[in-house]
């Protein structure tokens, strides 16, 4: 049986009771796969593609990983760090080349990379419109590797913009860790988190990358479950 290895953030990564009702994307995975395949999710909250090498994430993932695997590579809310010098990498650069170092050990290991651009931050102006993307450097640079290195790539971003801008302010907040107004007024550091999802928002996103890896077809639409 192959493994579909995950490296992301907290967006991906699998949850506890500690941060319920919190769910990431790779915790859920597997309810859109194939039974030949199952998952094993390396990601982690709060890492970018620095930290998540420097912590030696990506070395225990390499000892595992071999031929016909794949590897989700998922980052960019933590390289975005500016204040944060363990996590920021620059978008065309440092960024780039971690994106490489990753590429690198799937191959090396026989094992197939995968790119998924950063799921978007539900952000909306005051009249209910959604906010220029924060990711954008980093979606570009993504695109780029992947393109030099013909690596697939899954754009994320793109379509959680598509359907939070379609959905609108009120309706995508059942998908993200965004709670009631008397929550709020109680717990405000903790109450409007806009990146961070809930089981039906992982289903969701889960759903989009499903979709990618269908219209990428051959051995990338073979991961999925008849549905």
């Amino acid at each position: 049986m192959n493994t579909i290895f995950w490296a992301g953030d907290s967006t991906v990564q699998t949850n506890d009771y500690s941060t319920y009702p919190q769910t990431g994307i790779g915790q859920v995975f597997s309810l859109f796969m194939n039974r030949d395949y199952h998952v094993e999710n390396h990601s982690k909250n709060g890492r970018s593609t620095k930290s998540f090498i420097d912590e030696g994430r990506l070395k225990e993932i390499e000892g595992r990983i071999g031929e016909g695997d794949f590897l989700f590579i998922q980052f960019g809310h933590n390289d975005e760090k500016t204040e944060d010098p363990l996590r920021y990498t620059e978008p065309f650069s440092g960024f780039v080349s971690n994106l490489e170092c990753f590429i690198r050990v799937a191959r090396q290991h026989g094992a197939y990379p995968v790119l998924i651009t950063p799921l978007e931050r539900r952000i909306f102006d005051g009249e209910g419109n959604l906010e220029p993307s924060l990711h954008k450097d980093y979606v570009t640079a993504m695109k780029q590797t992947a393109e030099r290195y013909e690596v697939p790539l899954i754009d994320l971003c793109g379509m959680s913009r598509e359907v939070l801008e379609r959905a609108g302010e009120q309706e995508s907040r059942r998908w993200y860790m965004f709670f009631p107004e008397e929550t709020y007024r109680e717990h405000p550091e903790e109450s409007r988190d806009n990146t961070h999802l809930r089981y039906e928002g992982a289903v969701l996103y889960g759903s989009l990358i499903a979709k990618g890896l269908r219209a990428l077809g051959g051995i990338y639409g073979d991961l999925l479950a008849d549905f």
